[in-house]
């Protein structure tokens, strides 16, 4: 069961499409109350304007964590380095309630804008597979960021969902309110083998697209979409501010479809899960991940890359509340999630990750929003990107490898423990402990203990 949104940093939440069934009349629920704040009503500012069903908020996320030895040494790692960083987010979120306004029923938009700042540690001894610090990057370096704006109509009483704009895929699919309760980003955002091609729009990036989301039943949602690929998402000579529509830089189309069933189980039906299964095909001309056009290895010998002309990703992810503490608040409870992902291997880094994660909510009598995590990912390099850099290794040519490799990639592990304090109303501190095994996926880098923390504060 997901925690309450006084244990999930809004700023998350708000990356995520509306419920589809909603309290109203079938209707989005008007815009009455937002998530727990320091500073909840803002000299009544904000209750006025929810009166009026626009919804405002602004919090900040900051993650820092350091390595605890000294990285590998060698000829190949001049610049590794022992360090620590800090990163962070600040997150503008805007909701309005079109027919709690103005009258016209059932239409809501959506607008989340970010500043980011910081860099992560992990990079320091050679990692660049998995951020210790996920809130790193892709803000463009300015002040205000767009990451989304986009409109969403509800119709046949909430049953189906419209929506169109600038908007995520990753937000939209293979997506869990649950990740982000971590910090590493191996699991933190989304499993990051979901989001291996750089055409997939993942926060704080986003693309045009067009979704549809359906309730053939209370306990079930199919959704599908297209999300026009674009060059340069997480460039900043093309997306530098989020704020370039033009298209110019349109490449193809993706095409997700999820389906996904929210069981609930237990005597009182009080232990509820989600199950979801997820494939996606891209129309995009991605390089082929070994070959050039005439069968060789396009590192080692050069020539044309063999480009292949489409892709596909598949995916099945879940999350199963599997018991509740006897004379503590419904919300506390033990759950566990899990999930696998599986890549082209033509043409991804990753071809597939295969991760869990226990999340004990109000374990300790008297702290019922304190959540104690325990996660593990598992990461496989796929073979045309492990023979590249084998042959790399073969052919002495360590110069202009992929990923930023150093050695020979095959697999790499992250496994992360933290717990989330709730300080007081709208502010949470999570001491985090990471632990590296094969960074980068190469196993001749020496596995890494990371210590650091996460904090969120919640202003209004």
């Amino acid at each position: 069961m997901p925690p309450p949104q006084a244990s999930i940093p809004p700023g998350i939440l708000t990356t995520y499409p509306s419920p589809p069934l909603a309290s109203r009349g079938g209707q989005p629920a008007p815009i009455t109350k937002g998530p727990p704040a320091l500073f909840p009503a803002l000299f009544g500012v904000t209750p006025w304007l929810q009166r009026r069903g626009i919804g405002f908020h602004f919090d900040n996320t900051n993650e820092y964590a350091g390595a605890l030895q000294a990285p590998t040494r060698g000829p190949h790692y001049g610049n590794y380095r022992q360090g620590s960083s800090n990163a962070g987010q600040y997150s503008a979120n805007l909701t309005v309630d079109w027919e709690q306004l103005a009258g016209i029923k059932g239409f809501m938009t959506h607008m989340t804008t970010v500043g980011r700042y910081g860099t992560t540690a992990n990079r320091m001894f050679g990692d660049w597979l998995a951020h210790s610090s996920e809130i790193y990057g892709g803000g463009g370096n300015v002040v205000v960021h767009l990451v989304s704006l986009y409109g969403e109509q509800s119709l046949y009483k909430g049953r189906l969902l419209i929506a169109g704009g600038r908007m995520s895929q990753m937000s939209d699919f293979a997506s869990s309110p649950l990740f982000c309760n971590f910090q590493n980003n191996s699991f933190c955002g989304r499993p990051k083998a979901a989001a291996d091609s750089t055409f997939y729009g993942s926060y704080p990036a986003a693309t045009w697209a067009f979704r549809l989301k359906g309730r053939p039943r209370k306990d079930l949602y199919v959704q599908t979409a297209v999300y026009f690929a674009e060059n340069g998402i997480y460039m900043n000579y093309q997306h530098r501010t989020g704020f370039k529509w033009n298209g110019a830089n349109i490449v193809g189309y993706e095409i997700p479809v999820e389906t996904q069933w929210e069981p609930k189980f237990g005597a009182d039906h009080d232990l509820p899960g989600h199950y979801k299964l997820g494939f996606v095909f891209d129309d995009v001309q991605r390089a082929d991940n070994y070959y050039n056009t005439a069968g060789q290895s396009y590192y080692v010998y050069g020539g044309k890359q063999l480009m292949r002309k489409s892709s596909w990703q598949t995916y099945f992810m879940f999350d199963q509340k599997i018991m509740n503490y006897p004379g503590r608040p419904k919300t506390s409870g033990l759950t566990f999630m899990g999930g696998y992902i599986y890549n082209s291997p033509h043409t991804s880094v990753r071809d597939f990750e295969v991760y869990g994660a226990f999340m004990s909510q109000g374990l300790f009598p008297g702290r019922p929003q304190d959540i104690l995590g325990a996660a593990f990912s598992y990461v496989s390099i796929a073979p045309g990107t492990r023979d590249t850099t084998m042959a790399m290794v073969n052919a002495d040519k360590y110069t202009g490898m992929p990923n930023h490799a150093t050695g020979v990639q095959t697999n790499a592990q992250v496994l992360e423990l933290d717990y989330s304090i709730h300080v007081m109303r709208g502010v949470t501190f999570s001491p985090d402990f990471q632990y590296y095994m094969n960074p980068n996926g190469q196993k001749g880098l020496r596995n890494s203990v990371m210590l650091g923390f996460k904090s969120y504060v919640s202003f209004f």
